[in-house]
């Protein structure tokens, strides 16, 4: 039993011959035989490469080891190792206790380094530790590396030998290691026709066909099979259909936001889907408190994405909940959550005031992508927040190189049409001049005259660049492959030529053409005027009626020959 249990450990060593072995085993009882082996492999493994073991387990060491266009995995039918071997244990060496600690430890590591060194050092690992060990790799390494391993860490004989362990024998896995090992993968620059993947996938299926697998699981093999094969996967069919049987009540919050995600990705699913669709948004409505706002920022972008407009009782409990962790949120995912409040209309004077206060704690530190979103939600929402305003207009006078051309007309237009110059008027809009000298011909025809338009509201008139918008070149660039100029433009262009003409009286530059001149600013989408306070309005109407007896005796919205807009009477 000695004999074959030492040939069955070393069989995969070609170079591994001890003369009198054999009769070692033969003569000497087990104890001495110990000893000798003992000596033997000792000075073998002494007599070896130091390179070749730098690290603890010895199957590991790999050759020519192919990858295609340097990013991925070898092909179905070549092999990825010309020599591999299991670890030196078989999985039954740990016990539970042990394979638990072992996992705590992997959870603790910050870095794809960390894991591997610990590995390394490692005489045995069962392949539902190789699996978790895998996760953790590609979980800190996205997060490190810009959602890429490094080439450094793939070529590893290290992890070579994880990719390994995970996939020759997948029947040993349990469920959560082979959805984990999958959901790993696909992170990778991984060939999807690879026998690793082709062999994961294949076990997948047939535990999924067999309903095997629970809800969490299900829930994250729909997220890779939309990652490893896009929408039209059959098998993520499957998992809808599945998920679809599943009791609600025992959804965790994470199972709700993955859902919403697999839908996200296959949008041509939904109308198939959409009872499902709005089982899940009635029931959102009972764990809003306990998502995170990661979570909360994924549904919303979620119910964009799915034009769930009917689901505003979730979005608006939504909102009421993220108020206290608005300072929690990333950059990205705030810019989501604004997004997606302009899209279904929502607006509260709480979360106003919490977001005021995060944007002034903010300022100076402002990402370009929030303040556009932040502006564009006070612009739609008609929200004349001083606070936000104040700290834009503060972070684009420091930092204005950050914002690209559309952020830049994203942040201007909103003080136009909210009619509020801030403190630092001088200063904002001196820059603003500055990047547009700069920059002009980077600016889209339509987008500079929406934001030139927009500073003449606010009494800043663009004079320096009104003989540019009124040349024949720009009015050309502005027409584009259209026939002619549309409505809107040509209103904006009007008010810029009545404001050179009644408020610049200095301006000596060219004139409007007559043919670009509207005679009225009524347009059929929208209006250039700022609308007016609809009580005020209506208070002074009836004033009039009482004071002149009869609404016939006076008219609202005269158009003057100056261009003005007024409010006559008879």
């Amino acid at each position: 039993m000695a004999l074959i249990t030492l040939r069955r450990n070393f069989c995969h060593i070609s170079d591994f011959w001890i003369p009198g072995a054999v009769a070692a085993l033969k003569i000497h009882p087990a104890n001495h035989v110990q000893k000798i082996v003992k000596d033997r492999l000792h000075v073998w493994f002494c007599s070896l490469h130091p390179g070749l073991f730098r690290v603890r387990f010895h199957h590991s060491y790999c050759k020519n080891f192919h990858s295609q266009n340097g990013n991925d995995f070898h092909p179905v039918a070549e092999p990825w190792f010309s020599q591999a071997q299991e670890w030196n244990q078989p999985d039954g060496s740990l016990s539970r206790k042990d394979e638990e600690t072992l996992c705590k430890r992997l959870n603790s590591f910050t870095s794809p380094d960390e894991v591997l060194s610990f590995l390394s050092t490692q005489d045995t690992l069962p392949v539902t530790l190789a699996s978790a060990a895998l996760h953790r790799i590609c979980e800190v390494g996205e997060r490190d590396y810009e959602q890429r391993l490094p080439q450094g860490v793939l070529e590893t004989s290290i992890f070579r030998a994880l990719c390994l362990q995970c996939g020759r024998d997948p029947s040993r896995l349990t469920d959560a290691a082979m959805v984990t090992a999958l959901q790993s993968l696909v992170t990778l620059p991984v060939d999807p026709q690879s026998s690793l993947m082709l062999t994961l996938m294949a076990e997948c299926r047939s535990r999924l066909q067999r309903g095997l697998l629970e809800t969490r699981l299900l829930c994250i093999l729909g997220e890779s099979l939309v990652r490893l094969q896009g929408a039209g996967c059959e098998t993520l069919e499957l998992v809808l259909c599945q998920l679809q049987s599943k009791n609600l009540e025992t959804f965790a919050p994470e199972d709700i936001v993955a859902i919403y995600r697999i839908l996200q990705a296959c949008p041509e699913k939904v109308d198939k889907h959409q009872t499902f669709l709005n089982t899940i948004n009635n029931f959102s409505l009972s764990i809003v408190s306990f998502l995170s706002p990661k979570s909360i920022s994924h549904v919303l972008t979620a119910l964009v994405a799915l034009d769930q407009t009917h689901a505003v009782p979730l979005v608006i409990k939504l909102g009421k909940h993220m108020v206290r962790y608005i300072p929690r949120f990333t950059s990205e995912e705030l810019g989501k959550v604004l997004e997606a409040f302009v899209y279904f209309g929502y607006s509260d004077r709480f979360f106003t005031e919490a977001l005021e206060r995060h944007i002034a704690a903010l300022c100076l530190s402002l990402d370009p992508d929030v303040t556009s979103a932040v502006m564009a939600y006070c612009s739609r929402k008609r929200i004349r927040s001083e606070p936000i305003l104040d700290a834009v207009a503060e972070a684009f006078v420091c930092q204005s190189e950050k914002f690209s051309p559309s952020q830049i007309s994203e942040l201007i237009e909103p003080f136009g049409k909210l009619n509020y110059l801030p403190p630092n008027a001088p200063a904002l809009f001196r820059k603003l001049e500055n990047v547009l000298l700069a920059h002009f011909r980077c600016f889209p025809p339509r987008m500079l005259l929406r934001l030139l338009h927009s500073c003449s509201l606010i009494g800043c008139h663009p004079v320096n660049f009104m003989s540019k918008i009124f040349s024949p070149f720009f009015l050309q660039r502005l027409q584009g492959e259209e026939s002619r100029v549309d409505r809107v433009s040509q209103a904006q262009l009007t008010q810029l030529f009545m404001t050179s003409v009644l408020e610049c009286a200095f301006y000596k530059g060219p004139k409007l053409l007559p043919q670009y001149q509207v005679k009225s600013f009524l347009t059929p989408c929208c209006s250039l005027e700022t609308p007016v306070d609809l009580h005020l309005y209506k208070s002074v109407v009836m004033g009039l009626i009482d004071l002149l007896g009869s609404r016939l005796y006076f008219a609202s919205k005269v158009l003057t020959p100056y261009c003005y807009t007024i409010a006559s009477a008879l």
